[in-house]
């Protein structure tokens, strides 16, 4: 890939101080940054083999999208006046037509959910769901860096759920460590409500011997803690701290309806972190919002994540930034109480944190991958401003992504894929999505 300099931008560094250079530079060799600094200091061109001068442009860390299930792009659309955070509406939504998703539908709709990630300015994501192992083929092909946990259902079939541990095993094993930029993890679909307790232990011990995370759904609906309320008088979080769950890494999506003591056993955890999904959870008609801002004042490291586009239908992670900022403001009843700041870190360092990638990628460091993003602030909605930030996250868009790297692959430029052709990637979902719903209508005329 060589060495390139990035010069004449703004620069939102993510790094512990924060730092932003106006008309500042960054360079990178192959996968890895070389340097960063202000106008002043900007290296010569001649140095390098490509020079990209980006007058106009933000430049900041690739978004990381924390949660999300990039197969169930196949729903959008069809999830409409049904709350995704209920049992009944998931069931009626997703879990009936998925019965009708065989392996070969994976691809096409995970390669689409990729494009429209990186085209809007997301580098890293979280998916959690079945057919692991084509959602990582298919992640892999795009170029993206993606964390793969094989989501299990147990639904009160134990043989069932001892069998998708041991796939989900297996995949893990056959996944780490072969220097791919896919990482393989274990995804109890939901504790409790689809995973038993016996499940749920095998899935820790698991995940140690392993020495992979557990991606989870917590705190989501109002049936999450009955069943452990009811029978050790215990919510749900507390139960599974008591099952050891939060011995390794814990990642859990959505959690709206933590109470203190929940909130707690997060923050006494060693490497626990949410994903908040602002916009799935204002879209369900649930009471509840994460509370974002008393987990962080407890220390626990909070990402964002659009979730699935059945419960959000947008993987614009500059959106689901500004929602998070609008639902915060409305839990806590005062004015931003997430800065701009705090929802870009957010989005980036913190979301790399969360997966335990953080001394990989996040901010604009030397020596961390060069996973950068440009966005053009030259169109309208844009205009001078003191602070960058706010106005990335309160007027920016997705859609003004020019650039895109990832480990110094240059994945979008001037807003094209360089990979493959977006409209071939369209055309073969178009196609697939036409057989999986013909499948799906077969099979209710026939039940």
């Amino acid at each position: 890939m060589g060495s390139v300099l990035i010069r004449n931008a703004t620069v939102l560094t993510v790094d512990t101080e924060n730092r932003v250079f106006e008309g500042g530079w960054i360079t990178f060799e192959d996968s890895r940054i070389t340097g960063v600094g202000s106008r002043e200091t900007t290296p010569d061109p001649s140095n390098f083999d490509e020079t990209s001068t980006l007058d106009g442009h933000l430049v900041l860390p690739g978004l990381v999208n924390a949660h999300t299930h990039s197969a169930m792009v196949l729903f959008r659309g069809h999830s409409e006046g049904q709350s995704l955070l209920t049992m009944q509406g998931w069931y009626n939504a997703i879990r009936e037509p998925e019965l009708s998703l065989v392996a070969a539908d994976i691809g096409p709709a995970v390669a689409l959910s990729c494009a429209e990630m990186v085209l809007s300015g997301t580098t890293t994501f979280c998916d959690q769901y079945f057919f692991a192992e084509e959602i990582a083929e298919a992640a892999e092909a795009s170029g993206l860096r993606a964390v793969i946990a094989y989501g299990i259902v147990e639904l009160d079939d134990a043989a069932h759920g001892r069998q998708e541990l041991a796939r989900a095993a297996d995949f893990v094993a056959r996944r780490r460590g072969n220097g791919s930029r896919i990482i393989p993890w274990l995804g109890p679909h939901a504790p409790y409500i689809d995973n038993a307790e016996d499940l749920i232990r095998a899935e820790v011990a698991t995940a140690l011997e392993h020495d992979c995370g557990l991606h989870l759904h917590m705190a989501v609906g109002p049936e999450d803690n009955q069943q452990t309320l009811e029978r050790y008088g215990l919510t749900a979080a507390q139960a599974l701290q008591r099952d050891g769950f939060f011995k390794g890494r814990v990642h859990a999506a959505h959690c709206l309806d933590l109470s203190k003591e929940d909130i707690a056993v997060f923050a006494s955890a060693d490497r626990a972190s949410i994903a908040y999904c602002a916009s799935a959870g204002l879209r369900s008609g649930r009471q509840g919002i994460c509370p974002a801002v008393a987990l962080r004042k407890a220390g626990v490291t909070v990402a964002l994540g659009t979730d699935n586009v059945a419960a959000n239908n947008s993987y614009d992670m500059i959106l689901e930034m500004r929602i998070a900022g609008h639902a915060a403001s409305h839990r806590e009843g005062r004015a931003q109480p997430l800065s701009s700041r705090d929802l870009l870190r957010m989005a980036t360092i913190d979301g790399a944190r969360a997966l335990g990638l953080d001394d990989a990628i996040g901010s604009l460091e030397t020596d961390k991958s060069a996973d950068i993003i440009a966005i053009d602030l030259s169109g309208p909605g844009y205009s001078e401003t003191p602070d960058p930030e706010t106005l990335l996250i309160y007027s920016g868009s997705g859609r003004d992504v020019t650039q895109v790297w990832v480990a110094g692959e240059h994945l979008v430029r001037d807003g094209a894929l360089t990979r493959r052709d977006f409209s071939e990637i369209r055309g073969s979902y178009a196609r697939t999505y036409r057989d999986f719903w013909a499948r799906v209508e077969a099979a209710r005329r026939v039940a």
